[in-house]
């Protein structure tokens, strides 16, 4: 009998990110923190990845319920990823991954009465995670901790419980992360519904199939080229950790050539899929021209499974990537970036964010201009990135400043369609919606004339981003009356759009797209949740962007002389710079205690500008009874025996007993 070694796959690319040795002390308290503070919010599961003294390690996930601890492998001939549950205390948190739970808002206010909340009104549909599933967990968070820029520990708030806004997003479960999707045009079959599952990362290289770009000798999940697994070119994307969706192509082997000749995808931005399905059920006169489309189409009754955290930045990469933010490596609207000790914030930057994205991951833009060219005036051809946060590679993007069009036209048209918007937001006072109308206006005038331009090809692959219904979304709730505004607001908009392509006769020969970023959960108001801050209020030291913590930690070597009488400390940053591991800058100024029996300091030093000190030991003292602290006000204190192993809490008796 033969078998097979299994190899296990931890985080592609080690930066600092997850736990390790060195901050387990820190880790632990974290934990601890996150689960039992009752002042910011409560928290569903957090996960991290703890690299173990021996150079292995796990995927932890931690709740109140229970915890579980898993491991990433590499499935024999080449298959991508497995995962194992290799250790468990109570209830694993995430053992429900099921897609299609709580698919309607009537399941959505069923899970909220056998919650025990309140529910009469399904804006205010909140739910226990008892009633809740969170798809591809074991996936998407394995995936998240492959980025340098990934954090120590990720929280996954419960799902009424992010923010001070009444509609949220940025959990793994099934309400945040489900998307809608409708692919509608040639190449698909026209059967109406499909219960088929997906991922978010499953668009891009369907669309890659169906525009007939060729198969590449790229990445596949795991990370390892074609010709690393030893196949022939199978995928079509530089990194593509999804797959082509087959089942819903009307003709994979393309031999009757009803394929689309352009894509174009209107990005509702969190739109909730049960929103869409309800008005869809209810109130299809409200939204005709997505009706229309829809109908002559394929829509998922489960929606797709987006991206972890379900943020918009992270989530728009990764559906115009066919990548998880763990490898295009936009991991949150904010993050940490270890090597320069720095904060940047892609979404609150806006602009010029392409940069933020790495190279080894190719968009949908990218990919066709590989194969088709840049557009010069006679050959190649346009994408257009149109107010999307999904921007590297494109040859018209707004948030990049790159136009093809005359922007006095732009200003002329936007200030033509003013009166598209509802005047409920001004009067209301919501004037950020407001806004975000006007940018809507802006983003639609923009498609009109890329299509109505002449001397021009109208563009190959559009990637499009409606931002009201995120803004109504947050600002109102996921089932308020006002998403039925911002839904006919935006249908008007996109009706303008299929106007242009149907004068140009370009609409039967257009495969269009309808999905969005993320879901979008009711929220307890009241919580003004923000779970992330119970670390500091702990008096940790962190870096602290929801739902991301990043431990200031350090890293300290004990070497004892050879009589044994004393020891040198030396003390230096946790996390690489630039240069790597090797050269982390020294932490000056610690106070490093020797503490005895009882708790009693025999002797101190303080660490040098090389982050060196030496220090007596007793003599009089049993070893075992000694203990090294160190404590610096920048970082995180550290307790380690003589021998270098840390001085932990026993994470799991005091949680579970």
């Amino acid at each position: 009998m033969t078998t097979t070694q299994r190899h296990l796959a931890p985080p592609e690319r080690a930066g600092g990110q997850g736990l390790d040795p060195n901050q387990e002390e820190s880790g632990n308290r974290a934990i601890i923190a996150l689960l039992t503070d009752d002042t910011h919010g409560p928290t569903d599961w957090l996960a991290t990845y703890r690299h173990d003294s021996d150079g292995g390690g796990a995927y932890e996930v931690w709740s109140l319920r229970g915890m579980i601890r898993f491991q990433r492998f590499l499935e024999p001939d080449g298959g991508g990823y497995g995962y194992e549950v290799v250790d468990q205390s109570g209830e694993n948190p995430i053992a429900n991954q099921d897609p299609t739970a709580v698919a309607t808002i009537a399941e959505e206010v069923e899970a909220s009465a056998k919650s025990g909340f309140d529910a009469s009104d399904p804006n205010r549909a909140f739910m226990s995670p008892e009633m809740l599933s969170y798809p591809l967990a074991f996936e998407r968070i394995a995936q998240l901790f492959d980025s340098p820029n990934a954090p120590d520990i990720v929280v996954n708030p419960r799902s009424y419980a992010y923010g001070r806004q009444p509609g949220q997003h940025g959990s793994a479960d099934v309400v945040q992360s489900r998307a809608p999707l409708v692919f509608s045009g040639p190449g698909i079959k026209h059967t109406g519904t499909t219960d088929a599952l997906c991922a978010q990362v499953d668009i891009a290289p369907t669309l890659a199939r169906l525009l007939g770009l060729p198969l590449i000798d790229g990445m596949d999940s795991t990370g390892r080229t074609s010709s690393e697994r030893g196949v022939e070119p199978d995928v079509y994307l530089r990194r593509q950790d999804g797959r082509s969706i087959d089942e819903i192509i009307d003709d994979p082997d393309g031999q009757d050539g009803a394929r689309p000749e352009r894509v174009y995808i209107f990005l509702l931005d969190g739109l909730s899929n049960t929103e869409l399905k309800e008005r869809l059920e209810n109130d299809r006169e409200s939204i005709p021209n997505l009706a229309r489309l829809i109908e002559r189409g394929l829509m998922f009754n489960y929606g797709t499974t987006v991206n972890f955290p379900s943020i918009t930045w992270p989530s728009h990469n990764t559906l115009g990537s066919g990548a998880w933010c763990g490898h295009h490596d936009v991991v949150n609207l904010t993050y940490y970036v270890r090597e320069t000790r720095e904060t940047v914030t892609p979404q609150g930057q806006v602009w010029d964010t392409a940069k933020f994205v790495t190279g080894d991951v190719e968009t949908l833009f990218e990919a066709v201009h590989r194969v088709h060219g840049q557009w010069d005036g006679r050959e190649g051809v346009i994408t257009a990135s149109v107010n999307e946060a999904c921007v590297k590679g494109a040859a018209h993007a707004t948030l990049e400043r790159r136009l093809l069009i005359e922007e006095e036209k732009l200003r002329e048209m936007t200030r033509v369609n003013r009166e598209d918007t509802n005047p409920r937001w001004k009067d209301e006072g919501r004037e950020s919606v407001h806004r975000y109308s006007f940018g809507d206006i802006q983003g639609t005038v923009q498609s009109m004339l890329l299509f109505a331009a002449d001397g021009q090809p109208p563009p190959m692959f559009t990637f499009h981003a409606y931002a009201l219904t995120d803004a109504v979304g947050h600002d109102y709730g996921p089932h308020s009356g006002a998403i039925r505004d911002a839904l006919i607001e935006t249908d008007k908009r996109i009706g303008k759009v299929l106007d242009v392509i149907d004068e140009r006769g370009l609409f039967e020969s257009t495969l269009f797209v309808i999905t969005t970023d993320h879901g979008m959960a009711s929220i307890d108001t009241d919580l003004s949740a923000n779970q992330v801050q119970a670390v500091p209020d702990a008096g940790l030291r962190a870096v602290v962007h929801a739902p991301f913590v990043y431990l200031l930690d350090m890293d300290v070597t004990i070497e004892h002389a050879k009589d044994g009488r004393t020891a040198t400390i030396t003390v230096v940053e946790n996390d690489p710079t630039e240069s790597g591991f090797e050269e982390r800058p020294p932490v000056s100024g610690a106070k490093v205690e020797v503490i005895g029996h009882k708790g009693k300091v025999v002797s101190q030093a303080t660490t040098d500008d090389f982050g060196v000190c030496g220090l007596p030991l007793p003599v009089d003292e049993d070893p075992e009874h000694l203990v090294i602290g160190i404590d610096h006000e920048k970082f995180n204190e550290r307790h380690l025996r003589l021998d270098g192993t840390n001085v932990v809490d026993d994470v799991r008796k005091r949680l579970y007993g």
